[in-house]
């Protein structure tokens, strides 16, 4: 049982037991907090309802629907969607909010309520808190007028033609490449966004798994090399020219080569920035501290600014508002450009990664070699003491090194890295590394796993 509040959303299991999973009665009365504290400030007072394809979406989407058409605001329901679709329908609808039902990368247990602006960007910290704040205190209005339930059918449309406008994508040269694409949709939202929009761009050899929505989740939904072996052994056996693997609500992309190796999540980004930053010349990028060094040198080398966020897509978004970044995202495959969307995008990264690959006649491999090279590891474990006595005692130990303390710990070594911080989506410490090389990056993960098991 668990129920985690924070600035990715309302996340929790389904068991069903209020203030201990992401039940009924926490679903009603964070949906009213939702309302009272960002939607009925608003004169449209419109919110789009969507969801990913887990089975436990209809029931949430119903609930949350009930709600707020009883607090007297208007619901547009768009079904099955992406999390980027639904941001985006939210701004191009000129609507007050939005709340997509989506549990990310977690699996079928789990859902979540994701809460959006009226710009179709995840709430501020500062809103969050006081939504959180008022749930347990909020009772349903005496509206007078029931709010008005409508549905949209056209949001993945308007997404994929709000890519398709872009001016660095050039259709007619991805066609003469004639790709050959494998893509794996988790068998949620993915599976019909990803082949649609392939199509869109001119790529028909589409080899399409787990593509069926239904919310049965063929492996471990988080889209990192350890749970993509299907689609790697798929490319081996076969001819094909790229894997795109998507997370349930396919924000996150990874991608994985012509070999049937894996991309690594990490460079989807840095594969994004790579042909953005050449494609507009010097610009600057964001991603969390969490991310790989990768985007900081291709952007210095591109003689652009870099700069670092607390993990979560509103404070990558926030960073990159502040310096005025033409790209960023997170290092777990999510990649946002201001021009579509303040938000991360599986459609926006294959965008950019087909037309960097296209552009320099390269493949996806060859490509890899002309990245900078880091390995990063990625740890979690459970953790039940005070994350500020970890910061505490890592301040004190590493005390000579550069550390930054916006988001748990990081330390900064010549040329490698750690980063010690409390979960938003699950309840875990994580401990991210990165090096030189795989085995210097290990060797540091373990040193601060030991150290925290000390505590």
């Amino acid at each position: 049982m668990v129920l985690i509040k924070s600035i990715s959303g309302i996340r929790g299991t389904l068991e069903n037991i209020p203030g201990e999973s992401l039940s009924d009665v926490d679903i009603i009365h964070f949906t009213l907090a939702y309302a009272h504290v960002v939607i009925l400030k608003n004169k449209s007072r419109k919110v789009i309802v969507g969801r990913d394809a887990r089975p436990s979406g209809v029931h949430i989407s119903s609930l949350v629907s009930k709600v707020l058409l009883e607090e007297g605001i208007n619901v547009v329901d768009i079904g099955l969607v992406t999390t980027p679709t639904l941001g985006i329908s939210v701004k191009q609808n000129n609507c007050s909010g939005g709340i997509m039902i989506s549990a990310s990368h977690n699996d079928e247990k789990w859902n979540a309520l994701k809460l959006l602006s009226n710009q179709g960007e995840f709430l501020s910290p500062q809103i969050v808190k006081k939504i959180i704040n008022n749930s347990i205190i909020r009772t349903p209005s005496k509206s007078l007028k029931k709010g008005s339930y409508t549905h949209y059918k056209s949001a993945l449309q308007d997404h994929v033609n709000l890519v398709l406008d872009q001016d660095f994508l050039d259709i007619k040269k991805i066609k003469k490449k004639n790709f050959s694409i494998v893509v794996d949709g988790i068998n949620s939202v993915g599976g019909i966004a990803i082949p649609y929009f392939l199509n869109k761009i001119g790529i028909n050899n589409i080899k399409e798994i787990n593509c069926n929505p239904n919310g049965k989740f063929a492996h471990n939904p988080e889209p990192i090399p350890e749970n993509i072996s299907e689609i790697c052994s798929i490319i081996k056996k076969g001819n094909y020219d790229i894997g795109l693997v998507v997370d349930p609500d396919a924000d996150r992309l990874c991608l994985v080569d012509e070999k049937g190796e894996p991309f690594g999540e990490e460079y989807t980004l840095v594969a994004a920035a790579e042909f953005l930053l050449s494609f507009l010349g010097s610009k600057n990028t964001t991603s969390n501290l969490s991310s790989s060094l990768a985007l900081k040198v291709i952007t210095e080398n591109h003689g652009g600014v870099y700069s670092a966020a607390a993990v979560g897509e509103i404070n990558v978004v926030q960073i990159m508002k502040k310096t005025n970044a033409v790209i960023g995202g997170e290092g777990n495959g999510g990649v946002i450009y201001p021009k579509t969307h303040y938000g991360r995008d599986s459609l926006i990264g294959i965008a950019l990664i087909i037309s960097l690959l296209t552009e320099r006649n390269i493949t996806l491999s060859e490509l890899k070699k002309t990245l900078p090279s880091f390995s990063i590891v990625k740890k979690k474990l459970n953790f039940t003491g005070e994350i500020d006595d970890v910061i505490n005692f890592f301040k004190k130990e590493y005390a000579s090194f550069k550390l930054t303390t916006i988001d748990g710990v990081r330390i900064d070594f010549d040329n490698s890295w750690v980063h010690v911080r409390k979960s938003n989506t699950e309840p875990v410490v994580r401990v991210i590394s990165e090096a030189s090389n795989f085995k210097k990056a290990e060797a540091l993960a373990k040193e601060i796993i030991y150290k925290l098991q000390l505590l």
